[in-house]
């Protein structure tokens, strides 16, 4: 039986394409400077208006946002910004969720608010081609697609296992459903081996499976395709694994170690190093240095952002903290990212890096940047989106 672990980690899912809008900031050494909006009656009152309206406008609920929660990206530039407004006060009450479509220069074309209560999934959809598909999520229904203007198409949810192919998008880590945009269907990947804890489908339709026995033995990789099992590779003690990431033929996962010294004095498991491959498995390295001061990621596994850009160059971050970034496809040396903002949430699409900035609970308080801020040139220069 295949068992993948629940994950507590983000779920913004940001995947999105560069859109040219914004303005673009050169960061020097302290960065920009700017400030928060503090609280007042107005937005407060208009907040509160919002979140008991039954039919809410969009752009009613997203100037309530103040950012998106998360991006996703189809393939001809299109982008699509989700918005959740949640009561401030209590963990109960009305909740609102909204959409917003733009093409690759900036103008929407399509959106969409809901009612909704604070117990409810927030709204999430990954990208893929030809537009978009919403992630299903507890009390949220079948998934379904919206193509590139907004219009909604049906997705047929199948229970016979199909082997990973190109263009295949992996719906949630924790699970082994993927979307099928050629036939419009949600399935699961068939040859998932016992014991899969973490998954990454790349570009090219290999799916990475990091399996974590129940016994002594080491954790192990294994990548597939169309359910076929190209190779394998046993992670080196005495570390174990803590996530895994794949694109542009790249494939890491994440080295942890349990160490004493835990806030209890007992022990805590970090993240200590990369296991990397730059050419599809065929050979890997360890990283234990790169520029990447491990020793001070206290940073839990299950938080680490890992992620993979189109070029095979290698992100690795703490979640809501400091990030950096191969400078090459070797992905032998790192340097650390500088960001105009702190960033609630990072990611990448294509060779695209993506922060939002934005309070880490419900907050009538706008912070310092608040909103979507994008950079093309591997996090040297940052434009924030309109």
């Amino acid at each position: 039986m295949t068992w993948l672990r629940k994950r507590g980690r983000r779920t913004v899912g940001l995947v999105a394409a560069a859109v040219a809008t914004g303005t673009v900031l050169t960061l020097t050494a302290g960065g920009p400077e700017g400030s928060g909006v503090s609280p007042s009656g107005d937005r407060e009152a208009t907040y509160k208006r919002v979140l008991r309206d039954p039919h809410p406008r969009p752009a009613d609920v997203i100037r309530a946002a103040g950012a998106p929660s998360g991006v996703a990206h189809a393939d001809n530039g299109s982008m699509l910004l989700m918005y959740d407004l949640r009561n401030v006060e209590d963990d109960e009450g009305p909740a609102a969720t909204a959409w917003r479509i733009v093409d690759r220069d900036g103008r929407t074309v399509a959106e969409r608010a809901e009612h909704t209560d604070m117990e409810a999934a927030r709204v999430r959809f990954k990208g893929a081609r030809g537009g978009f598909v919403r992630v299903p999520g507890e009390g949220t229904g079948r998934p379904y697609g919206l193509d590139v203007r907004g219009k909604r198409h049906k997705v047929v949810t199948s229970g016979t296992s199909v082997g990973s192919r190109a263009g295949d998008v992996l719906l949630a880590e924790r699970e082994t459903n993927v979307y099928r945009p050629a036939t419009r269907t949600v399935a699961p990947l068939a040859g998932v081996p016992d014991r899969a804890v973490h998954l990454a489908v790349d570009e090219q339709g290999t799916a990475w499976n990091l399996v974590e026995p129940l016994t002594d033995e080491p954790h192990r990789v294994v990548w597939q395709r169309d359910g076929r099992t190209l190779g394998s590779k046993v992670v080196p003690k005495p570390y174990g694994a803590g996530d895994v990431a794949a694109r542009g033929g790249s494939a890491v996962l994440s080295l942890t170690r349990i160490e004493n010294g835990g806030e209890d004095g007992g022990e805590d498991v970090r993240v200590r190093g990369l296991l990397i491959t730059s050419d599809g498995g065929e050979h890997w390295r360890k990283i234990f240095g790169g520029g990447i001061p491990w020793k001070e990621l206290a940073t839990d596994p299950e938080w680490l952002d890992l992620e993979v850009l189109a070029d095979g160059r290698v992100l690795v971050g703490e979640e809501g903290g400091r990030h950096w970034l191969a400078t090459d496809r070797t992905n032998t040396t790192f340097r650390r990212l500088r960001t105009p903002v702190k960033f609630r949430s990072f990611a990448v699409d294509g060779k695209t890096l993506y922060g939002i900035a934005d309070a880490t609970t419900p907050s009538y308080d706008l912070v310092k940047g608040e909103g979507l801020w994008i950079s093309g040139d591997g996090g040297r220069t940052w434009r924030r989106h309109k």
